[in-house]
């Protein structure tokens, strides 16, 4: 090698170093907590421990999760979680977003106050509605009291238990969803809406002839990444009802996954589960992506 070029090599291989080995652990560290365990989990989904005795056991596992009522249950539930969540944790930020961007003062403060749940520990939000769910001193039935209406079993009857679950859900994780819709709505340009109102649109109209075209890649990307991080729910049903709910009426498929694995020790079964899960959130994470990719071109 030329003197002139290994000296030049030298001086680059300095000034890369740094930067080299930050890059070198990041993926070291994401190798040993991410793709390990999913090299692992696959692994799992086929084997079989007894005794201390490790087996192959090919699609055993999938066929005794298959047969397992539970599961079609978990996955009933799981829908309806991402139904209820979509109808209020998709349309309810949105709306907000909309509210908030008319306001002319104060924004700054209402975006934080709007934000606020989601700093809070979700294990700190989720006990503060269990305290509001209480049958004979929480928040809601004293509310529905003041209403002369009748109170509820909230957590209690399998009728209300998951609708429960969505609200304590929505409550928790709809600020930031809001901030990503109001900083979408500043975006769509005034003039647009001054047409509209020349041509007589009420805000309803303007709604829906404007602002839901102006951000339509913006709401189909918040719709792919909530449908995704909603059927992937644990903490919620987990803590307000102890996973299963009255009549297991609240076990979701991750809830389930939690069972198989450290109730029932069955650690194949959970693995497999969490193979069909993968399986079909991979579908929308490619949706997600080809999304992006179209917005950036």
């Amino acid at each position: 090698m030329p003197a002139t070029a290994a000296e030049d090599f030298r001086r680059a291989f300095k000034r890369n170093l740094t930067a080299h080995g930050f890059l070198i652990g990041a993926v070291l560290c994401f190798s040993f907590f991410s793709w390990y365990p999913m090299v692992r989990e696959f692994l799992l989904a086929f084997q079989k421990t007894e005794a201390g005795t490790t087996r192959w056991v090919g699609w055993d596992n999938f066929r005794h999760v298959f047969q397992d009522p539970g599961f079609w249950q978990a996955w009933r539930n799981t829908l309806l979680f991402t139904a209820l969540a979509l109808v209020l944790g998709f349309l309810l930020p949105f709306l907000v977003a909309v509210v908030l961007n008319e306001f002319r003062h104060a924004q700054g403060y209402l975006r934080l106050l709007v934000y606020l749940p989601v700093m809070m520990p979700p294990v700190a939000s989720v006990l503060l509605f269990k305290y509001f769910y209480d049958p004979g001193y929480g928040l809601f039935n004293r509310a529905l009291g003041v209403l002369h209406l009748p109170a509820q079993d909230w957590l209690q009857s399998g009728d209300t238990a998951m609708l429960s679950v969505v609200i304590a859900s929505t409550w928790m994780n709809m600020g930031s969803a809001t901030l990503i819709y109001l900083a979408a709505l500043q975006g769509v340009p005034g003039e647009l809406y001054e047409a509209a109102e020349l041509d007589g649109a009420g805000l309803l109209r303007k709604i829906w002839h404007v602002t839901v075209p102006q951000t339509k890649l913006v709401l189909s990307l918040m719709l792919l990444m909530q449908i995704i991080a909603t059927m992937q729910v644990f903490t919620e049903p987990f803590l307000l009802t102890g996973g299963a709910g009255p009549e297991g009426s609240t076990t979701t498929v991750v809830v389930l996954i939690y069972q198989y694995a450290f109730n029932f020790n069955q650690y194949g079964g959970a693995a497999a589960l969490g193979l069909c899960l993968l399986v079909l959130l991979s579908g929308f994470s490619a949706l997600y992506v080809r999304l992006s990719r179209d917005n950036e071109s």
